[in-house]
């Protein structure tokens, strides 16, 4: 179960690529179904923003592990804020293709909670070994994927920084561009 664990979350960001294709190939995309799946996926990406801010560069690493808890900013709501926001990219990006409805949502959905509860399980293991006590505290009070109404006591030792952010995001910035221009072109030549 490791190995798999692992080779999924080193492949995280080739996985959705097949789906993305099916969207694709299958969308019948019209001028609703693209507004409101853009201002979903703008919200995702939003998320990630500000999770991001508060984490910097240390998530886009192939190698499972963190040099310091973060228990600020998102992280004082959900322990997942960047998996969170993907799930809004991701339903996002369906909506706009607008592909073989409504039944592309439990399909998004269940390869979306397989991929991620195998990512999710590993990352917990590692965080346990790595901050012990301290993790297991956080994750008593911090809920994995449905935020808390109130912020948890973080350390507030950790100011966001958002320029860094957004540097991080830029690879993420065009592969949304890329995907909502392609689901108009075929929206364009449908």
């Amino acid at each position: 179960m490791g190995d798999v664990r692992q080779i999924v979350f080193r492949s995280r960001g080739y996985i959705p690529v097949p789906f993305a294709a099916l969207l694709l190939a299958l969308a019948r995309t019209n001028l609703l179904s693209f507004v409101s799946g853009l201002l979903i996926a703008a919200f995702g990406e939003g998320i990630r923003i500000w999770a991001l801010s508060y984490t910097g560069m240390g998530t886009r690493t192939r190698k499972v592990g963190a040099e310091r808890l973060v228990t600020d900013g998102p992280y004082a709501y959900i322990r997942n804020p960047l998996y969170l926001g993907n799930l809004f990219l991701g339903l996002g990006f369906c909506v706009a293709a607008w592909a073989w409805m409504p039944w592309m949502i439990p399909v998004f959905l269940a390869g979306f909670s397989l991929q991620y509860a195998l990512i999710v399980s590993l990352e917990e293991e590692t965080l346990r070994k790595i901050f012990g006590r301290t993790y297991e505290d956080y994750a008593v009070h911090v809920p994995r994927f449905l935020p808390r109404f109130s912020p948890y006591g973080g350390s507030r030792e950790i100011a966001p920084d958002l320029r860094k952010a957004l540097r991080s995001e830029r690879d993420t910035f065009f592969t949304i561009a890329i995907c909502m221009i392609l689901i108009a072109i075929r929206w364009y030549i449908r």
